[in-house]
C-alpha cells in the first residue's frame, strides 16, 4: 500500500472537521465526496448528524484547491437537499464564503455555487441571500458581480416576488446602472425587466427610470416593450412543498378555468408610498415668515403665513417631530375672525393629518373639539375645509372612534343642531370606514348617544343619527342594536330596518366577488406551466438573447424530489409526478335509450330490456331480479359498470312508483358501487339524486342509506357529501333534508372527518341545516355537528359562534353527549384506498379546515403596516384580526411571509399599545396556523422575545401570553434556540430575563424527557452570576428543571461551558454525594476550570467588602478534594485553549470602553457591576487560562497569571496597548486588595509595563488615567514600607511616561485624602514635580494653597511633608511662593519663614544660589537666546503631543533636568510684566505662550480703559513688536493644535491680535512689513482644509473672520491697501502652512487672491469716507507697480478671461478717479512718470477720466484725453472762468439733495455746515423759500448740532447720523440743480460682530457671482463688492460742471492775492478746512502753491476764527505730499 492510500485510510478515520480541514488536498477532496454522499443516503431532514454538518461548509467552501472547492460545492448542495429549513441557521456565514470564494472560479464552480445559492432560498434563508448579494454587487471585480445579478435574477424568475422581496432588488439596481462593465449593466438590465414581470411595468419605470443615464432609460424603455403576460413561480420553498397535495388531487379539488388564469395574471402591486422619504418641514417652517405672519394684525399676513403652512403640509409623507406649537397657533386661527384665516387653518390641519398620520394623533385629539365645534359656521368654504379634515384625521388613522367618545358626546349636545348633525355625519363616516373590530369595541358607547339623538327636536340630527346606527348594524350586524331597538316606536324601528336593508345590499355582491377572485387565483397559483422557459442569465431578457427551453421543473430540481420522496416515504414520490393524468370527468353525457341497449349487446338479455320497459309492476319486479343475477355473474365487472349504471337510471329509472322495484334498482345499484374496482364519479351523479329522494321515504331508507355508504366507500365521502349538499338544499321535500342530515350523521360516524371538507360541511350546517324551518332538520343537524365534535373537538364552536343563542346551548348539550375523543376516534370504514386521496382535507392534524389567506394580505393592508399614522397601522393590525375570525381562526400558512414581515415591523413600533396589539395578533396567528407557523414565521421569534426587554408589565405579560399561543401550536423544541439566544442578550433587562426564566421552567415542569433543554445550560448558568436577585432565583429554578429533563449524561457532556455558581447546583444534582476539584493544581498544567468562575465571585466580593454575601456553602462545595484527577476532557481542552494567542484583540472596541469611562480624579471603590464588567472584558480578550488565573481568589494562581502575562509581555506589546485599560482596572482591583505577595508581584509587572510603554512611544490616554491614577494617588499611603516605596517610584515613572501637568491634579486630590500616609507621600510628590517639572505644572501652582493648607495639621509627619515641599517652591520661585499659598494663619506663616529660611542656607552651603535665581536667569536667557533655550530645555519636545516624543531618561537628574528645565521657561507660567511677556510669546511654545498672551490681554485693557494714559503711549510703541511675535506665533499655534492638542493657545493668540487691533492707535502703529506677514497667515489659514476638523474648528474660523475685518477696518488704510495690492501677485509656495493642500498650486493660488479681492473690496467702499486717511501716492505707485509686473501683453490676456485680482486693480484706480477726478494726476510723486514707454497706469487713469466725464460723473478740469502729463498746473485753468455764484448755488443745490436723503443727511448737513464757515455773509436761508417750516427748522438744528460737534472735535464719522429730515423736504430741491456728487447711501459701519452678518452694501456696490464662489468661508462679511467699470455707471448719479473744487480753486486764487496785498483780508480759509468728505480736484500746482499759502495766512491772521481745521488723519495724505514737496522729491517733474 502506498503512503498516499495509507493516508487516505488513515484520515478516513478522523472527524469530519479533520478530514475536511486536513492539510493534504486529497483527504478533502476525498471527505467532501464521502460527505455528499451521506448526506444524499440520510433521508430524515431532522438527523442529528446534519446539525453537526452545518457549521463546516463555511470553510470547505473556500478551499485554495479548486477541484476541492467544487466538491466542497457538491456536499454542500446534497446537505441542502437533505435538511429542512431549519439549517437555515447556517446559511449567513456559508454564502458568505461562497460569495467570497466561488463567484470569481471555474465556471462549473460558478454554476454550482448559484445552484447552492438557489437551495438556500428554497430552504427559506431569502434574507441573508440578499444580504449577500449586496454585497458581491460592489465587489470590484465585475466577474464576481455578473453571476451574483445572475442568480437573483434565477431567484427571482422560479421563486417568485412573493418569496423574492423584489423592494431589496430594486434599491440594489440603481448602482448597477452606472457600473464601468458593460455585462454588469446588461445583467442589471435583464433584471430590471424580469422584476416587470411580476411586478408591472410603472412601478419599475416610475422607481429606477430617473435614477439612470439617458442611454440606458432608452434602451430599457425599448427592451420593456417587448416584456408582455405575467409570470408564474416555476419553483416553491421547502415548506411549501411539503405540504403539497399530489397534482391529481389538485386537478380535482380546483377545476382551471380561462377566467382564474386571468386574475391570476396580474401582476403584484408595489406600494410607491413606502420607498418615500419622509420630508421635514419644520425646518423651512422656522425659516419662513410664519411665527411673524401668524401674528400679524392684518388677515391677509395672516392668511399667507398658515398658507406658507399648507404649502409645506401638502407633501406625501412628512418627517415626525414637535408640531405641538404649530397646532396651538392653528387652533387659535381656526376661530380667527377672518373666515379666510380660518379656512387656511383648517386645510393645513388636514395636510398635516394625511402627511403625519400616527404621528398627528395626538395633535388631533387637541384639535378635535375646535374643530366640531366650528361645524356651527354656515360659510360653504369653511364647512367643506372642515368635513374634509375631519374625514381626513380619520382616514389617516389619526383618531379612532373609541378614543373620541368624549368630545362626541359633548359635540351631539351641542346648542347648535348643525354642529350635532354634522357630527353625527362624520361619525357615519367614521363608522363605514373602520374595521369591525373596532367598530366592535366602540358601539356600545355610540349606539346611547345615537338613541338618544333620535328624540333630537331636529329633523337633520335625527336623520343623521339614524343613518349612524344604519352604519352600526351594517358593520356589525344586528345583534348589538337589539336591546335599544326594544325601546323605540314601530314608525323608528320600521324605518330603521328599511336604512340598514337599503345600505347592505351592496355588501354582499363585492364579497362574492372578492372570494371568486380568490379562488380563481388560488386555483391558478396551483397550477404549473409546463412549456415555461428557464434563464440561467439576467442578460438572455434582452431582445435578441433567446433562451433555450427547459426542463419540466420537477427535472430542474432533484433536491427538492428528493426531499418529498424522503420526508413522505412515498416510494414512487415525484418520480411519477411528470406524469399528470386529466381529472376525471365527473359530469355525465346525456345518452338515450336506444343508446344505451345498443352499448349493452349481449351484457343484459333482450327479454330482460323487454319485461324492464312492461307496465306491469310484476313483470319490471322479475327482470330487476333477473338483471340483478345477470350483474351478480358477469366477470369483467368494472368495464360495463357506467352502461349497466344508466340502464337503471333509464329502465325502471328513478321514477319507478313501486316501492319493492325501487328497492331492486337501489340494491342493484349498490351491488355494482360496491363490487366495481373502480366506480366511477359519473355513476354516482346520475344515481345521488334518486338516491337522495329514496332516503326521504321509509320505505326505501334504509336501503338508500346503505347505497350512499357504499358511494363514500367507492369514491369518497367527501364527494358524496359535495353532491348531496346541493340537493338537500333545493329540494322541496323537507325529509329529503332531514334524512339526509341523518345519512351523514352515519357517514362521519363511519368514515371520520379526514376525507371531507369540513368548511364545507359546517358552512352547510349553519346556513342550511340549523336555518330550517323544520325541527327535524335542525335537530339532525345538532346531532350532526356533535359528531363532528367527537372527532374535532372545541375549536369547532369558533366556527359557529354567530349562530343563535338557543341553539348554541343546544349545541353545548349535544357536544357534552359527544366529547372530544382525539385519536381514539377511529374511523369505522375505510375508502378504496386508490380513490384514499381523492378528496384530502384542507384541514390539519385534528381535521379541521384552514383558509388560505393569502389573497386577503394585499399590498394595501402590507402598506398600511408602515403608515406613519397610527390608527391606521392599528388598523391594518385589527384587519389581520378580522381575517383570522373570518377564518374561524383556522388558516393555510400560504402567502404568510409578508405578514410575518410587517408584524415583525410593528414590534419595534414606538407606540407601546400596537406592540401589544401586534403581539395578541402574531399569537393569534401562531394558533390559527398550527405547527407550520414555525417555518413561515422567519424567525419572528427572536423579535418576539425582544419585547420582554420592556419596562412594563403589561407589556411583558402580553408577551408571556404570545409565547403560550406559539408554544401551543410548536413544540417547545423549536422555541428553544430563540428563546437560548434571547436570554444571553443585554438589551433583555433583569425583568425579563427573570419572566423568561419562570416561563421555561413553567414549560419544562410539564415535560418528562426532554433533551434539547440542555441548550438553555449555558445561558441560564451565566444569569446564575446576574446582579439581579430575582434573575439568579428565577436562573435557579428553571436550571434544576434543565438538569431533570435532560438526565445525567446529557448534562455532563455539556459541563464544560458553564461556571460559577450554575456548576455547582448542577454537581451538586447529578453527584449529590461527590464532590469535584477545581483544576489548576500546579501552576505548569493549566486546563480550564468550571469551578474557577464561581469561586472568583466569591473571594472577589469579599475581599472588596463589596458585597457581603454569605457564599461558605458554595466555596465549601467548589473547594477541591485531595487526591482528585483533573477531568481528562478538561485537560484536553486545556491543552487546545494554550495553543491560542493570550491575548484575543480582534474585536476590541478600545474606544467605545473608554467612552463610558467616568473622568474624575478621586478615587472610589469598585462597584459589583464594574467588577463584573471587567469579569467579562477579561474573559472576551483574554485567554481562558490566563482570565481564569487573575480572577481566581487564589493569590498563587493570580501570581502565575502575572507570570505568565510578564513573560510575554515583550512580544505581545501591540496586544497589551489595545487592552490597557482593562489591565488597569485589574491592577485597581488588586491595590484595593489586602494580599501582600499579590501585590508586590502587581509592583513588579507595573514598572515593566510602563518602561514598555514608554519604548513604544505610547502615551496613557486620558481614560486610561482617569482609571488608574485615582487609585495610585490613594493607596500610596500603604501601611508597608516596601509596598510604599514601589508605589512611590512607580508614580515618578508615570509622571514621566504621562506628563507632569496632567498627573498632578491626582496628586493634589491625594493630598485630601483621609488616610495621613497618602497625603505625605502625595505632599512628598508634590515637591519632586515643582524641583523636576515646575515648568510643566507652573499654570497649576495656585493648588499650592492646598499643600499649604497641611502645614495646619495636628500630625507633624503631615506638617514636615508639607513644609518640605512648600520649601522646594521656595527654592524654584523665590518670594513669588506667597502668591500662590492662600491665606494662612499667622502661625502657618512662621513656620513657612522658618523652612524658606533654612531653604536659603542649605542652598548656600550647596552653592545654588538665592531663591528663583534660576527664574530670572531664564527670562534673561529667552530674551538673549530665544529659541535656541527653549530646544536645548525640551521645550520643542514638549510641543510634539503625542507618540512622537519619546522620554527615556524618565530615571536620569542630571543638571540639564535639574538646573535647565525647571528655570527655562518659568516666565512662561507667569510673567510678571509686558516685556516678559512678549518674550514668552515669541520664544515660548503655544502652550507656554499662552500665559504671556494672558498678561498681554490685561494690560491692552488696562490701557484701554484710561487712553490719555501713559500707558498707551507705551503700548503704541511696542505695538509692532507685538503684533510681529503675534503673527509669527499664529502658524505655530495652529500646527501644534493640528497635531491633535487642544486650539486654546490659537484662541489665545487670535484672542490677543483682536484686542490689539481694537485700539486704533495700536493698529496705526504696525508698520507695513509686519501687516502684510500678519495678513498673509490670516489669509492663508481662512483658506486651510484642516481648521475645520480641528477642535472648536468652525470657532477658529470664526475668530479668523473677524479678526480679518478688524485689521481692514483700524489698521494704516494706505498699508492695508499697498499689502492687500501686493498680495494680488501668486504666493511664494513656501508661504503655505505644510503639510501643503492636494489641491493643484495654481488653484491654492486662485482661492488665495479671492480672498486678497475680498479684502479689498472691503476697503474700496468706504473709499469714499476715508479718502483722505489714505496716501494716495502710495496706493498708486502699489498700483502702477502692480500693472508693470503684468505688462501689456498678459493684462490683454488676463482681461479676456476675465481675470479677478486684475479687475480689482482696476476698479481701486476707478474709483480713486472718480473720487479724485483729473487731480488724481497730481498724486503721481511715487510714479516714474517720464519713463519710456509711458506708464501703463497713466493710460488707465486718461481711460477713466474720458469715461466719467462722459457719464457726467465728474468735472472735467482739464483737456480730456491730455497726453502731457509734465505741464500739471494747466489742469486747473478752466476752474477759474466759472461764475463763483453760480458754482455755490450748484453746491447748495447737490447738499441740500443729501440732506433731503436719510441715509446721507449727516454729510450733508456737515457740507452745508462748512459753506456756511467759508462764506458766512451767504444766506443760506434765501434758497430755502419754498421749503416748508419744519425743513428750515430741521436745517436751522442741524447745523447748531454741526457747529458743537465741531468744537468737541468730532467729525461727521464719528458722530451719530442725526435724526432724518422731514418728509416736506422732498420737494426741496430746485429741478435745475442736479446733484454734487455720487452719495454713498449705506456704508457697512460698524464692527461686524459675526461671521453670518452681512451689512448691506451700498446701492452702487454689485458683487459678481465670481467672487462669492468660495462656499469654505473666507471673508464672507466682504462677500458684496463694487462691479464698477467704463460700461456699467447705471446707478451713479450725474453731476454738473460746477463743483466745490471749483471754489476751493477761487478761495486760493484769494488767498495768494491776500499775501500779495491786492485784496483784502476776507473770510477766505486754506484748502485744508474743506470737509473730508467732499471731492477735492486740487491740480499739482495748487498743491505746491497751497502749503506756503496756508502759512501766509495762518501767520497774518492768527486770530481769525469760526473756522476749524481738518483732523490730523484726514490730512494724512495730504501731509505726505507736502512732505515729498518739501523734500525736493518733485523736482523731475
Amino acid at each position: 500500500m502506498s503512503e498516499e492510500e495509507k493516508l487516505l485510510k488513515e484520515a478516513k478515520k478522523l472527524p469530519w472537521e479533520d478530514r475536511l480541514l486536513h492539510k493534504n488536498w486529497k483527504v478533502r477532496n476525498e471527505a467532501n465526496i464521502d460527505l455528499a454522499a451521506l448526506c444524499d443516503s440520510i433521508t430524515d431532514p431532522k438527523d442529528p448528524r446534519l446539525r453537526e454538518f452545518g457549521p463546516l461548509f463555511r470553510k470547505t467552501v473556500a478551499d485554495s484547491n479548486a477541484p476541492v472547492q467544487e466538491k466542497a460545492l457538491d456536499a454542500l448542495i446534497a446537505f441542502q437537499r437533505a435538511v429542512d429549513a431549519d439549517a437555515g441557521r447556517f446559511a449567513k456565514e456559508v454564502c458568505d464564503a461562497i460569495a467570497a470564494k466561488c463567484l470569481t472560479g471555474r465556471p462549473k464552480t460558478v454554476e454550482k455555487a448559484q445552484a447552492a445559492f438557489m437551495l438556500w432560498v428554497e430552504l427559506e434563508a431569502v434574507d441573508v441571500f440578499l444580504d449577500v448579494m449586496e454585497k458581491a454587487i460592489k465587489n470590484k471585480v465585475s466577474k464576481a458581480v455578473v453571476p451574483a445579478i445572475d442568480v437573483m435574477f434565477q431567484a427571482l424568475s422560479e421563486f417568485g416576488a412573493k418569496v423574492i422581496p423584489p423592494k431589496r432588488i430594486l434599491k440594489m439596481l440603481p448602482e448597477l446602472f452606472d457600473h464601468q462593465d458593460q455585462n454588469v449593466r446588461a445583467c442589471s438590465k435583464g433584471l430590471t425587466l424580469e422584476l416587470c414581470r411580476w411586478i408591472g411595468k410603472d412601478p419599475v419605470k416610475s422607481i429606477l427610470l430617473e435614477k439612470m443615464r439617458d442611454t440606458m432609460k432608452k434602451e430599457l424603455e425599448a427592451e420593456l416593450a417587448n416584456v408582455s403576460g405575467a409570470a408564474k413561480p416555476s419553483r416553491k420553498i421547502r415548506s411549501e412543498q411539503d405540504k403539497e397535495p399530489e397534482p391529481e388531487s389538485v386537478a380535482e379539488a380546483v377545476g382551471p378555468s380561462q377566467s382564474e388564469e386571468s386574475v391570476a395574471d396580474v401582476p403584484q402591486e408595489i406600494d410607491e408610498y413606502e420607498l418615500i422619504d419622509p420630508v421635514d418641514i419644520l425646518t423651512p417652517l422656522e425659516k419662513s415668515a410664519f411665527w411673524d405672519g401668524v401674528k400679524a394684525t392684518k388677515w391677509s399676513e395672516r392668511k399667507e403665513a398658515v398658507g406658507e403652512l399648507t404649502k409645506l403640509a401638502s407633501t406625501r409623507r412628512i418627517a415626525p417631530g414637535d408640531f405641538s406649537e404649530v397646532c396651538r397657533t392653528l387652533k387659535k386661527l381656526i376661530t380667527d375672525v377672518n373666515i379666510a384665516v380660518g379656512v387656511e387653518a383648517v386645510q393645513a390641519i388636514g395636510n398635516l393629518a394625511r402627511g403625519l398620520r400616527t404621528h398627528f394623533s395626538a395633535s388631533s385629539r387637541f384639535l378635535l373639539p375646535v374643530l366640531l365645534e366650528k361645524l356651527k359656521e354656515k360659510k360653504p368654504t369653511m364647512a367643506e375645509a372642515l368635513t374634509q379634515t375631519l374625514q381626513a384625521m380619520h382616514k389617516a388613522g389619526c383618531l379612532n372612534l373609541v378614543d373620541i367618545v368624549e368630545e362626541i358626546k359633548t359635540a351631539t349636545k351641542n346648542k347648535v343642531p348643525l354642529v350635532r348633525s354634522l357630527t353625527l355625519n362624520w361619525v357615519t363616516f367614521c363608522i363605514e370606514t373602520s374595521s369591525k373590530a373596532v367598530v366592535l369595541k366602540a358601539h356600545k358607547d355610540y349606539v346611547p348617544i345615537c338613541m338618544e339623538c333620535l328624540n333630537d327636536g331636529t329633523p337633520e340630527v335625527r336623520d343623521s343619527a339614524f343613518a349612524a346606527l344604519a352604519a352600526i348594524a351594517k358593520s356589525v350586524g344586528m345583534r348589538p342594536l337589539e336591546r335599544s331597538l326594544e325601546k323605540l316606536d314601530d314608525v323608528r324601528k320600521k324605518k330603521l330596518s328599511e336604512m340598514i336593508a337599503g345600505s347592505g345590499s351592496g355588501s354582499t355582491a363585492v364579497t362574492s366577488s372578492d372570494t371568486g377572485q380568490a379562488v380563481g387565483s388560488i386555483a391558478s397559483s396551483a397550477e404549473t406551466t409546463g412549456g415555461s422557459f428557464v434563464r440561467k442569465s439576467a442578460a438572455s431578457m434582452l431582445s435578441g438573447k433567446r433562451p433555450a427551453a427547459a426542463a419540466p421543473a420537477n427535472n430542474k430540481k432533484p433536491g427538492s424530489a428528493k426531499v418529498s420522496t424522503t420526508k413522505k416515504g412515498d416510494g414512487a414520490g415525484r418520480a411519477d409526478a411528470s406524469k399528470i393524468e386529466p381529472p376525471e370527468d365527473v359530469e355525465p353525457a346525456e345518452m338515450g335509450l336506444e343508446e344505451i341497449e345498443s352499448r349493452l349487446g349481449s351484457l343484459v338479455q333482450a327479454e330482460t330490456i323487454t319485461l324492464l320497459k312492461s307496465t306491469v309492476w310484476k313483470e319490471r319486479l322479475e327482470a330487476m331480479s333477473s338483471l340483478r343475477q345477470q350483474i351478480e355473474g358477469l366477470q369483467d365487472l368494472d368495464q360495463s359498470v357506467e352502461i349497466l349504471t344508466r340502464l337503471v337510471c333509464v329502465l325502471p329509472g328513478w321514477s319507478e312508483k313501486n316501492v319493492q322495484v325501487q328497492q331492486q334498482v337501489i340494491e342493484v345499484v349498490t351491488h355494482l358501487a360496491s363490487t366495481a374496482k373502480k366506480f366511477p364519479k359519473k355513476c354516482v351523479v346520475l344515481c345521488i339524486l334518486g338516491i337522495g329522494e329514496r332516503v326521504a321515504d321509509i320505505k326505501t331508507r334504509a336501503q338508500a342509506m346503505k347505497c350512499l355508504t357504499t358511494f363514500s366507500e367507492a369514491v369518497g365521502p367527501g364527494f358524496v357529501f359535495e353532491r348531496l349538499y346541493k340537493i338537500m338544499k333545493e329540494h322541496k321535500n323537507p325529509k329529503v333534508l332531514s334524512e339526509g342530515i341523518l345519512w351523514m350523521v352515519s357517514a362521519v360516524e363511519d368514515f371520520g372527518v379526514s376525507l371531507l371538507k369540513l368548511k364545507d360541511l359546517i358552512d352547510f350546517c349553519k346556513d342550511i341545516g340549523l336555518q330550517s324551518s323544520v325541527a327535524a332538520s335542525r335537530n339532525a343537524t345538532i346531532k350532526l355537528l356533535g359528531v363532528l365534535h367527537k372527532f374535532v373537538g372545541p375549536d369547532i364552536k369558533g366556527f359557529l359562534a354567530d349562530v343563535k343563542p338557543a341553539l348554541l346551548s343546544t349545541l353545548d348539550a349535544e357536544y357534552e353527549k359527544n366529547p372530544f375523543e382525539g385519536a381514539a376516534a377511529a374511523p369505522k370504514r375505510t375508502v378504496k384506498a386508490s380513490e384514499a386521496t381523492s378528496a384530502p382535507s384542507s384541514g390539519g392534524l385534528d381535521g379541521l379546515p384552514r383558509e388560505d389567506i393569502s389573497g386577503k394580505i394585499t399590498p394595501t393592508l402590507l402598506k398600511g403596516f408602515e403608515s406613519p399614522d397610527w390608527k391606521i397601522r392599528l388598523e391594518s393590525i385589527e384587519a389581520v384580526n378580522k381575517i383570522l375570525e373570518e377564518a374561524n381562526k383556522r388558516i393555510q400558512p400560504t402567502g404568510t411571509g409578508d405578514l410575518f414581515g410587517a408584524l415583525r415591523g410593528r414590534l419595534y413600533d414606538s407606540n407601546k399599545n400596537l406592540i401589544m396589539t401586534a403581539l395578541a395578533t402574531i399569537g393569534g396567528v401562531a394558533s390559527a396556523m398550527g405547527p407550520a407557523v414555525e417555518k413561515s414565521s422567519k424567525g419572528i421569534l427572536s423579535d418576539i422575545l425582544k419585547c420582554l426587554g420592556d419596562n412594563k408589565k403589561h407589556m411583558r405579560e402580553c408577551t408571556l401570553a404570545t409565547l403560550d399561543s406559539w408554544v401551543s401550536a410548536v413544540h417547545f423544541d423549536k422555541m428553544v434556540p430563540y428563546i437560548a439566544t434571547a436570554l444571553v442578550e443585554n438589551k433583555l433587562g433583569a425583568e425579563g430575563r427573570k419572566d423568561l426564566f419562570d416561563w421555561c421552567s413553567k414549560q419544562l415542569s410539564g415535560l418528562s424527557d426532554f433533551s434539547d433543554a440542555v441548550h438553555l445550560l449555558k445561558p441560564v448558568g451565566s444569569a446564575m452570576t446576574d446582579k439581579s436577585a430575582d434573575v439568579r432565583k428565577a436562573a435557579e429554578a428553571c436550571i434544576i428543571e434543565v438538569v431533570r429533563v435532560c438526565g445525567t449524561e446529557t448534562i455532563e457532556k455539556h459541563l464544560r461551558d458553564i461556571q460559577g455558581p450554575a456548576l455547582a447546583i448542577i454537581m451538586e444534582r447529578i453527584r449529590p454525594d461527590s464532590s469535584f476539584q477545581e483544576p489548576f493544581d500546579s501552576a505548569k498544567a493549566m486546563p480550564s476550570v468550571p469551578a474557577s468562575r464561581a469561586s472568583t465571585k466569591v473571594g472577589r466580593s469579599a475581599a472588596n467588602g463589596v458585597s457581603k454575601h454569605a457564599n461558605k456553602a458554595v466555596s465549601s462545595r467548589i473547594a477541591p478534594a485531595k487526591g482528585s484527577r483533573v477531568d481528562p476532557v478538561l485537560a484536553a481542552h486545556d491543552r487546545a485553549v494554550q495553543s491560542q494567542a493570550l491575548l484575543n484583540v480582534k474585536d476590541s472596541n478600545k474606544d467605545e470602553r473608554e467612552r463610558i469611562v467616568v473622568k474624575r480624579f478621586k478615587f472610589e471603590e469598585p462597584r459589583l457591576e464594574q467588577i463584573q464588567d471587567l469579569e467579562v472584558d477579561m474573559n472576551r480578550y483574554f485567554r481562558e487560562d490566563l482570565h481564569r488565573r487573575l480572577l481566581s481568589t487564589d493569590f498563587k494562581k493570580q501570581v502565575d497569571g502575572l507570570d505568565l502575562l510578564q513573560k510575554a509581555l515583550p512580544s505581545i506589546k501591540k496586544e497589551v496597548i489595545e487592552v490597557l485599560d482593562i489591565l488597569l482596572r485589574w491592577f485597581v482591583l488588586q491595590f484595593c486588595k489586602s494580599n501582600t505577595t499579590c501585590m508586590l508581584k502587581v509592583l513588579e509587572v507595573l514598572p515593566e509595563l510602563f518602561e514598555m510603554l514608554q519604548n513604544e512611544g505610547y502615551n496613557l490616554t486620558e481614560a486610561e488615567a482617569a482609571i488608574f491614577l485615582p487609585c495610585l494617588s490613594e493607596k500610596l499611603g500603604h501601611n508597608i514600607e516596601k509596598v510604599r516605596e514601589k508605589m512611590r517610584e512607580l508614580a515618578k515613572q508615570i509622571i514621566q511616561a504621562y506628563s507632569a501637568a496632567k498627573t498632578f491634579p491626582y496628586i493634589l486630590e491625594g493630598l485630601r485624602s483621609k488616610n495621613n500616609r497618602t497625603r505625605i507621600e502625595c505632599a512628598d510628590l508634590v515637591g519632586f514635580l515643582i524641583e523636576h517639572h515646575g515648568t510643566e505644572i507652573g499654570g497649576q501652582l495656585k493648588s499650592l494653597q492646598v499643600v499649604a493648607s497641611l502645614t495646619a495639621e495636628r500630625d507633624g509627619e503631615t506638617r514636615k511633608a508639607a513644609l518640605n515641599a512648600l520649601a522646594t517652591g521656595y527654592k524654584y520661585l523665590g518670594e513669588d511662593i506667597w502668591r500662590f499659598v492662600g491665606k494662612l494663619t499667622e502661625a502657618q506663616k512662621s513656620m513657612l519663614d522658618d523652612r524658606f529660611k533654612w531653604k536659603v542656607r542649605e542652598m548656600e552651603k550647596r552653592r545654588e544660589g538665592r531663591p528663583g535665581d534660576a527664574r530670572a536667569a531664564l527670562r534673561r536667557s529667552v530674551r538673549e537666546n530665544g529659541a535656541e533655550v527653549a530646544e536645548q530645555s525640551g521645550e520643542v519636545s514638549q510641543s510634539i503631543p503625542g507618540p512622537a516624543l519619546i522620554r527615556k531618561n524618565y530615571g536620569m537628574h542630571d543638571q540639564m533636568e535639574r538646573h535647565i528645565i525647571p528655570s527655562a521657561l518659568a516666565g512662561a507660567n507667569s510673567p510678571s510684566d509686558w516685556n516678559e511677556a512678549v518674550d514668552i510669546i515669541a520664544f515660548g511654545s503655544p502652550e507656554q505662550s499662552v500665559e504671556g498672551m494672558k498678561v498681554v490681554c490685561h494690560e491692552l485693557a488696562q490701557a484701554t480703559a484710561d487712553p490719555e494714559g501713559s500707558t498707551m503711549d507705551e503700548l503704541v510703541k511696542d505695538a509692532d513688536r507685538l503684533v510681529s511675535c503675534l503673527a509669527n506665533k499664529v502658524a505655530k499655534t495652529f500646527d501644534f493644535s493640528l497635531t491633535g492638542a487642544s486650539s486654546r493657545s490659537c484662541k489665545y493668540v487670535l484672542n490677543t491680535l483682536m484686542q490689539t487691533f481694537q485700539n486704533r492707535r495700536l493698529a496705526h502703529a504696525v508698520k507695513e512689513s509686519t501687516l502684510d506677514s500678519l495678513i498673509t497667515e490670516l489669509l492663508l489659514w481662512l483658506l486651510d482644509e484642516r481648521v475645520p476638523h480641528m477642535d472648536d474648528g468652525s470657532q477658529l474660523l470664526k475668530a479668523l473672520n473677524v479678526l480679518m475685518l478688524k485689521i481692514l477696518d483700524n489698521a494704516d488704510r494706505t498699508s492695508s491697501f499697498a499689502v492687500l495690492i501686493n498680495l494680488l501677485r501668486p504666493l511664494d509656495p513656501s508661504r503655505w502652512p505644510l503639510p501643503a493642500s492636494t489641491e493643484a498650486f495654481a488653484i491654492r493660488n486662485q482661492k488665495f487672491s479671492d480672498l486678497v479681492v475680498k479684502c479689498l473690496i472691503k476697503l474700496t467702499k468706504v473709499l469714499q469716507s476715508t479718502i483722505y486717511e489714505v496716501d494716495l501716492d502710495r496706493i498708486l505707485q502699489s498700483i502702477h507697480i502692480y500693472l508693470q509686473e503684468l505688462g501689456m501683453e498678459e493684462i490683454r490676456k488676463r482681461a479676456g478671461a476675465d481675470d479677478k485680482p486684475l479687475r480689482m486693480v482696476k476698479t481701486v484706480l476707478h474709483e480713486l478717479v472718480k473720487l479724485r477726478g483729473a487731480a488724481i494726476k497730481g498724486h503721481l510723486s511715487m510714479v516714474p512718470i517720464d519713463m519710456k514707454p509711458q506708464p501703463i497706469i497713466l493710460a488707465y487713469i486718461d481711460l477713466n477720466l474720458e469715461t466719467l466725464a462722459a457719464a457726467r460723473m465728474l468735472t472735467s478740469t482739464g483737456p480730456v484725453g491730455q497726453t502731457h502729463w509734465g505741464d500739471s498746473t494747466a489742469n486747473n485753468a478752466s476752474s477759474a472762468t466759472h461764475s463763483a455764484d453760480a458754482q455755490l448755488k450748484q453746491e447748495l443745490a447737490a447738499i441740500f439733495k443729501k440732506i433731503g436723503d436719510k441715509q446721507t443727511c449727516t454729510i450733508g448737513l456737515y457740507e452745508l455746515y462748512r459753506i456756511t464757515q467759508l462764506y458766512p455773509k451767504v444766506d443760506i436761508f434765501s434758497q430755502l423759500q419754498n421749503a416748508s417750516e419744519a425743513f428750515r427748522t430741521y436745517i436751522r438744528d442741524g447745523l447748531a448740532q454741526m457747529e458743537k460737534n465741531a468744537a468737541a472735535g468730532r467729525t461727521p464719522s464719528s458722530t451719530p447720523m442725526s435724526t432724518p429730515p422731514p418728509s416736506a423736504l422732498i420737494n426741496v430741491s430746485s429741478p435745475d440743480f442736479a446733484p454734487l456728487s455720487p452719495v454713498q447711501t449705506n456704508s457697512l459701519g460698524g464692527d461686524v460682530k459675526s461671521l453670518h452678518v452681512r451689512p448691506e452694501p451700498p446701492t452702487n456696490f454689485h458683487l459678481p457671482p465670481a467672487y462669492g464662489e468660495d462656499g469654505r468661508g473666507g471673508l464672507n462679511v466682504l462677500a458684496s463688492r463694487s462691479r464698477v467699470s467704463e460700461n456699467d455707471q447705471r446707478n451713479e448719479k450725474l453731476i454738473t460742471t460746477g463743483t466745490l473744487d471749483a471754489i476751493r480753486e477761487r478761495m486760493k486764487s484769494m488767498q495768494l492775492a491776500a499775501t500779495g496785498g491786492n485784496v483784502p483780508d476776507s473770510g477766505a480759509r486754506p484748502l485744508m478746512s474743506m470737509n473730508d468728505n467732499v471731492n477735492n480736484n486740487n491740480s499739482l500746482a495748487a498743491a505746491q502753491v497751497a502749503p506756503r499759502a496756508a502759512e501766509h495766512v495762518d501767520a497774518e491772521n492768527p486770530a481769525h476764527g469760526g473756522i476749524h481745521p481738518m483732523d490730523e488723519k484726514a490730512l494724512s495724505g495730504l501731509q505726505a505730499r507736502m512732505e515729498r514737496l518739501r523734500s525736493g522729491s518733485f523736482d523731475q517733474l
